[in-house]
């Protein structure tokens, strides 16, 4: 039996990739403090955004909290792929996004110009933080 490949590609979950460091660092809130326990609440509030998506990237989607540094080893949750960095933040999301399948369209969620290109030059677009921040 053939498939429609059409059809099969609009099966395929938008990639939501969530540079952690920017998005935390977004908003003044005392996370230095505590950059795992923020990057803990991020994550909980992503589950919600897993569902619903984020404005002009409807739900559900697959989403990857990509951490670094102090952040490294969060867990990951229902709904929510944390990848710990081995390295450099950027690096691990832009190959994250390069890795995004054919037919599946992969958003980043930062604020930085330089991996906002990055990204790009792989097919990505990106979002800013606010996408992402209010969520839950």
């Amino acid at each position: 039996m053939e498939t429609d490949p059409a059809a099969s590609a609009g099966s395929v979950r938008p990639l939501l990739v969530v540079d952690g460091a920017n998005v935390v660092g977004s908003v003044p809130d005392g996370w230095w403090r505590d950059r795992r326990g923020a990057a803990e609440r991020l994550r909980d509030r992503l589950v919600r955004v897993a569902e619903e998506g984020v404005p002009g990237l409807g739900g559900p989607v697959d989403v990857v909290l990509v951490v670094e540094g102090a952040a490294r080893g969060v867990e990951p949750v229902a709904g929510v792929r944390v990848e710990s960095a081995p390295g450099n933040g950027d690096d691990h999301i832009v190959a994250v996004a390069a890795g995004a399948g054919p037919d599946q369209e992969c958003v980043v969620v930062t604020a930085d110009r330089e991996l906002r290109e990055r990204v790009a030059a792989h097919g990505a677009r990106s979002v800013g933080p606010r996408a992402v921040r209010g969520a839950g």
